[in-house]
């Protein structure tokens, strides 16, 4: 009788499993790994344009802000228990002293730095925020020299990735002002957050 044989499995990881590999020294600070939906992703190397794009978009989102929130520069957000990415700027309310015991749950705006990654930051991690329930997913296009905008997460069984999309898309040059949901008053022109 001829043994049968199955294809071979994609192991997932929960966010427990993943915190535990870095507590135990598995995977060091430096790795410059993430969690996606129980897959540990490498994350590319930045360029000097993407880490100045970086910058300029740390400092105008802490300038619009201010005291109450925080804006994290690639620091983990616990999205669910499969997910915990480490996007390029975050906000989230508090200080950084309210996320001493655990990473922020949520988002109120989340900020990629695309060029070589941009069809991944538009698909897969955007069906991921939106599945996470980030309501206002960024993305600053090097190539093209735009901001993406992303809102209105909804379920989309069609999705290539996570079941999910943002219904409301919107691109701006850099000549245009743009307000994050959670601050509607406040302005920030698209060329503050181009290198």
């Amino acid at each position: 009788m001829k043994e049968m044989q199955s294809a071979p499995a994609l192991r997932r990881w929960s966010r427990q499993e993943y915190e535990r590999m870095i507590t135990k020294g598995l995977i060091h600070s430096g790795d410059r790994v993430e969690l996606i939906d129980g897959e540990i992703w490498t994350m590319a190397a930045h360029g000097s344009a993407h880490f100045a794009a970086i910058y300029a978009a740390q400092k105008a989102l802490e300038a619009v802000f201010g005291s109450g929130y925080q804006v994290r520069v690639q620091g983990p957000i616990a999205l669910d228990d499969w997910s915990e990415p480490e996007p390029d700027v975050a906000v989230v309310a508090g200080s950084f002293r309210d996320y001493v015991k655990d990473h922020p749950g949520r988002a109120l705006l989340v900020v990629e730095v695309a060029d070589s990654t941009l069809s991944t930051d538009r698909n897969r991690k955007g069906s991921l925020y939106a599945r996470g329930g980030v309501q206002d997913y960024w993305i600053v296009n090097l190539s093209k020299r735009i901001l993406e905008i992303y809102r209105e997460p909804v379920e989309d069984p069609r999705s290539r990735y996570y079941g999910w999309k943002y219904r409301l898309v919107q691109r701006c040059g850099p000549e245009e002002y743009v307000s994050p949901l959670a601050m509607p008053k406040a302005r920030i022109k698209v060329g503050d957050l181009l290198p």
